[in-house]
């Protein structure tokens, strides 16, 4: 059977290099990791980036791959194409084969010719050739192994046929073969002044890496040539099904289909149809990998290649969301190939009709107040900069739409002055932000945010990445570089760490370079979506442009992951046991504990807590998958997403949802919902378990609760293992009898406490019976005493002991107890006229070097600090006794 289905092809390149002794190594990311510089990866070498360079080495020598690409920003930009041409996507797929210093140009052009002409078929006489100008020996290898003769081979120059990495590093020339589809097709081989047109179609292009391009100019020649090539999947299906236009293919016919279904012909440009098809591949392929429209950097990308398919949905005739109903199509094509669209298929669906639901509602009243301000405006005529920066920042209708919209009617859009407009309002915001009480410290960071722009996070989809230095930062001011040695906050356009925010501590990690060792001890988010990591630079030296490798610390993140995940578990499992009134009140996500404050007005029973954390760990146990959508914030509100207390939700939000209802609790329906922007573990079987180690007041009507996950909470279980096993040591009994020996202990205490406190009281009483310590004074009984360690709580009974065992008279008692002296005075009744025991106490309290003391004139007591003057207090009140 003739391969020519896209999946046929595909599977029989790579098989083809298998067998060829090539490992077959999966697509990378198209957020490239390794490659800070590109917007996105395109083209099959960019995750080989750091193997060619050296900095990095494999396993093999030899790799086959079928690379995701997409070109729609930066220098590689095919978006405008896309739609108007037969070739041009903005995403694609690269089939390449590479050799790390293995095989070179004459296995390469081999293999090529070999695959091309016998495994695929295609007919030797459609086949031409380009090379480098001066590569003679590429040249000569196609006449020897492909017999093309000299008019088969075009010879062009560098800028079509000299490849290079950058402007240093590995380069080489590089060779085209390009497949004639025949004169009833517009366009002319390469090099002549028609290569424009899509008759002669380039399918592959092999690079061949025999140069280090060094400062200067210089260049000199790799120790082992490496081999880079790429062939378009799409355009050598559109050779094998015998069509220049790739949207003629069977992939692209099958979505285009789809559209058809949902929007019927109505006469529009069948290029509508092409750029939907296409754009849906983008902007599926770029969620999945957790990119999220924005307004900023690649999720500004994004949002355009969303929006454009959107515009061409409108001008289709659709006047509701459709095209995220297009993902199931994309996925029955694709989903075998690529299984992250299957696992994403609802996330991206969800955030395609989110982002159509907004876009319909922007373009209609941006359409409309456009219409109005541009009325007058004449073909030829330029709309000012300033009416489209406010139709972009109070209405929020994009500056491209703008042109678009304007362009069919022959207007222009004055840019230069939007940009002036825009830089304008900036330097409003940072006007009022510096007088709105920030220190002058954190000033800064406004101006490295205007400066930078927001850091890309990608830390949701991986822990190892590049970023390129875009600022440095140093005892509160920008600076140029870090020096060896030095401490300071870099700024970069992307990075794996996570800044601190919403309860979850930062990163932490490494920064690597070539001659660079640095330490990110902390990670923060600070103005204007900048990611501020604090380095300490251990080798070499750090300044603005440096591309680094960034780390972060594996273990650190899987802790804070589990505990951050376990907040939300606990938070809802507190809400079934507590009540719906519990809301959190703030957190703290860090990798040794976590930390959860919620509302409620009394302490929370221990019965109550285990119920908590039984319901925690059961939905643990069910090691389910913890998913995140993007929705927006009032969709995701009214869906039952709980919102975080103290966070700051823009129009989008990530849904984080985790775990099924457990029994008596939900049923049927996931356990936790929330608005959340942190990182979690990928399902609740990773937090392993999770305990609550302490529970306390931190406010009115708030409550604290402390808990331990995975490691954590298995060391705290095995401490409080190892501390039940010496208590049973110690007591000399069985670990499972040592409670029962210890409420043993306890009671005989307090018999013995018993027995104590009665023998002091004996004893304060000068043994308990007749006129044992007795004194006349005065013509009165006069009982005193000092109770060495008795408790000043028991002095008024033991007065009142006194005064029935002499029937009249006076008992002074002095309490010695923890470092204090604390007195009692008794009268009887039938003295209290003659005696005040209120003024007897304050003599005795005067001697103890106190002040005051009260009571009634029958009992008073007081107290000082002069434990050493007991017996003078009690003589003072002799003597008072004496004189009255």
């Amino acid at each position: 059977m003739a391969v020519t289905s896209v999946s046929q092809i595909r599977e029989k390149y790579v098989s083809f290099f298998e067998g060829e002794g090539h490992t077959h190594v999966a697509s990378g990311p198209l957020v490239p990791r390794s490659d800070p510089t590109l917007m996105f990866t395109n083209a099959g070498m960019v995750q080989f980036k750091n193997v060619f360079t050296g900095l990095e080495t494999r396993p093999y020598k030899r790799a086959v791959t079928a690379q995701k690409c997409v070109r729609a920003g930066g220098k590689h930009n095919d978006l405008d194409n896309v739609g108007f041409t037969g070739r041009h996507l903005t995403f694609f797929e690269m089939l390449g084969n590479f050799s790390f210093g293995d095989y070179y140009k004459a296995e390469a052009i081999e293999f090529a010719w070999r695959l091309m002409t016998r495994e695929f078929g295609l007919p030797k006489g459609r086949l031409t050739v380009s090379v480098f100008e001066e590569d003679d020996e590429a040249a000569g290898l196609w006449a020897k192994i492909a017999g093309l003769g000299e008019d088969r081979i075009v010879r062009l120059g560098a800028k079509s046929n000299f490849w290079q990495m950058a402007d240093t590093g590995p380069c080489g020339p590089n060779s085209e073969i390009f497949f004639d589809h025949g004169e009833q097709v517009a366009g002319g081989p390469p090099g002549s002044g028609e290569d424009d047109g899509d008759r002669f179609v380039e399918i592959w292009n092999l690079v061949f890496m025999q140069y280090d391009q060094l400062p200067g100019g210089e260049r000199t020649r790799l120790p082992k040539p490496s081999v880079d090539t790429g062939m378009g999947l799409e355009r050598m299906a559109g050779v094998l099904q015998g069509t220049p236009d790739v949207f003629e293919t069977d992939l692209f016919r099958s979505i285009i289909g789809e559209t058809r279904q949902l929007i019927p012909d109505t006469g529009a440009a069948e290029a509508s149809r092409r750029v939907i098809a296409d754009h849906l591949r983008s902007t599926a392929f770029l969620i999945a990998e957790g990119l999220l429209p924005s307004n900023e950097g690649r999720g500004y990308v994004l949002r355009r290649i969303m929006r454009r398919a959107m515009r061409h949905a409108t001008l289709l005739g659709a006047a509701e969301p459709v095209m995220f109903r297009l993902v199931p199509a994309l996925v029955r094509e694709m989903g075998q190939t690529y299984p992250e669209l299957v696992r994403g298929e609802a996330m991206i669906a969800e955030t395609i009709r989110i982002e159509e639901e907004r876009f319909l509602k922007t373009l209609s009243r941006g359409l409309s107040i456009l219409e109005e301000e541009t009325r007058s405006l004449k073909q030829g005529a330029t709309l000012a900069g300033a009416v489209a920066f406010k139709l972009y920042d109070t209405y929020g209708f994009p500056l491209d739409l703008t042109e678009d919209a304007l362009r069919l009617r022959g207007i222009s859009v004055d840019t230069r002055g939007f940009d002036a407009a825009m830089a304008a309002q900036r330097a409003e915001a940072r006007r009022n932000w510096a007088g709105s009480g920030e220190t002058a410290a954190d000033a800064v960071w406004f101006a490295v945010a205007e400066g930078t722009g927001p850091t890309e996070f990608l830390g949701y989809e991986t822990e190892r990445a590049e970023g390129e230095i875009r600022a440095l930062v140093r005892d509160g001011r920008q600076v140029e570089a870090l020096a060896e040695g030095e401490e300071g906050f870099v700024v970069l356009n992307q990075t794996p760490f996570y800044g601190e925010s919403g309860g979850q501590v930062g990163d932490t990690g490494r920064m690597t370079g070539e001659g660079i060792e640095a330490t990110v001890l902390d990670t923060s988010k600070e103005a204007g979506g900048v990611f501020a990591h604090r380095v300490k630079l251990a080798k070499g030296s750090l300044a603005s442009g440096d591309a680094v490798a960034l780390e972060v610390d594996h273990e650190r993140r899987a802790a804070i992951r589990a505990n951050h995940s376990a907040t939300h578990l606990l938070h809802e499992a507190l809400r079934q046991v507590l009540g719906e009134h519990v809301a959190q009140k703030g957190s703290l996500v860090a990798p040794d504990r976590l930390r959860f404050d919620f509302s409620h007005n009394k302490p929370v029973s221990a019965q109550e807590l285990d119920a908590v954390e039984r319901i925690a760990n059961q939905v643990i146990a069910q090691d389910s998958a913890v998913e995140t959508r993007l929705m927006a914030v009032d969709d995701a509100i009214k869906a039952g997403a709980m919102a975080l207390f103290g966070e700051k939700y823009g129009d989008e939000v990530r849904v984080v949802t985790m775990g099924a209802g457990t029994p008596g609790n939900k049923v049927g329906k996931t356990y936790s919902m929330e608005l959340c922007g942190g990182t979690h573990v990928r399902a609740t079987g990773e937090i392993g378990l999770v305990t609550i180690v302490g529970e306390t007041s931190v406010a009115a009507g708030v409550r604290r609760i402390e808990a331990l996950t995975a490691e954590g909470a298995r060391a705290h279980f095995a401490e409080r293992e190892l501390l039940l096993k010496r208590i049973a040591a110690a007591l000399k009994v069985s670990p499972q009898d040592a409670v029962a020996r210890i409420e043993a202990l306890i009671e005989e205490r307090r018999g013995l406490e018993r027995q104590l406190a009665e023998a002091r009281r004996q004893a304060a009483m000068g043994g308990g019976g007749g006129d044992a310590g007795v004194e006349a004074v005065g013509g009165v009984k006069y009982l005193p005493y000092v109770a060495e360690g008795l408790p000043a709580k028991e002095l008024r009974s033991l007065v009142d002991e006194g005064k029935k065992r002499i029937g009249s008279g006076v008992v002074a008692n002095v309490a010695i107890s923890d470092g204090k002296a604390t007195i009692a005075v008794g009268v009887t009744d039938d003295l209290t006229a003659k005696f005040n025991a209120v003024d007897l106490v304050r003599i005795g309290v005067a001697a103890l070097g106190g002040q005051g003391g009260g009571g009634r004139p029958d009992l008073a007591q007081g107290g000082g600090p002069n434990i050493e003057a007991a017996s003078a207090a009690l003589a003072a009140i002799r003597r008072e006794l004496e004189a009255i």
